[in-house]
């Protein structure tokens, strides 16, 4: 009788441990998911001002201007999976503006458009490296929850794996085309 007790404690001992294991690691893919938001809206709030500094010297790509702020707003609309598409399209409409910009010299000697160019640089920098983490976590989670033997209990607890951030779109790998 003994030993069953034993055996009984030692299973629950080992469910609450990678139970406690699995709530780490879907918390630090949490945590991570907002460490992105974070930068996301540091971006959200330069974007407006780079384009207003950009407008002032390309009047006329005016279809491009809307293309920025049709993208900014969908992604901060978006949600879910749907969230890592609008970011990905935002990301592609941010270089298409940088594009336009290069041919404007004036423009490229502007202090507040190179301000605010390094400043818009530096935050894609930073979530690139969220984004990073944030699969880094996920794939640490997934992998958690796919192993044997926590794959048994993971099914009885009900923990799902999370989606990586990528790109969904194959025209989203390739190099900005800009046309004039």
């Amino acid at each position: 009788m003994n030993i069953l007790w034993f055996v009984l404690v030692l299973i629950a001992l080992f469910v609450v441990g990678v139970y406690n294991s699995l709530i780490r690691k879907r918390m630090r893919v949490r945590e991570a998911w907002a460490d992105i938001d974070v930068q996301l809206k540091r971006r959200y709030d330069l974007i407006p001002n780079i384009v207003e500094s950009v407008k002032g010297y390309a009047s006329h790509e005016k279809e491009l201007f809307e293309k920025v702020t049709t993208a900014r707003s969908q992604a901060m609309q978006a949600t879910g999976q749907n969230k890592m598409t609008a970011e990905n399209q935002l990301s592609q409409t941010l270089k298409s503006l940088f594009a336009v910009a290069e041919n404007y010299p004036n423009l490229k000697a502007n202090e507040n458009f190179l301000q605010l160019q390094n400043e818009l640089i530096d935050t894609e920098d930073k979530i690139q490296a969220a984004r990073r983490f944030y699969n880094g976590n996920v794939r640490d989670y997934n992998i958690a929850i796919q192993t044997f033997p926590s794959n048994i209990i993971v099914s009885m607890l009900g923990f799902k794996s999370e989606p990586l951030f990528e790109t969904s779109e194959p025209e989203e790998r390739e190099a900005v085309k800009v046309q004039f």
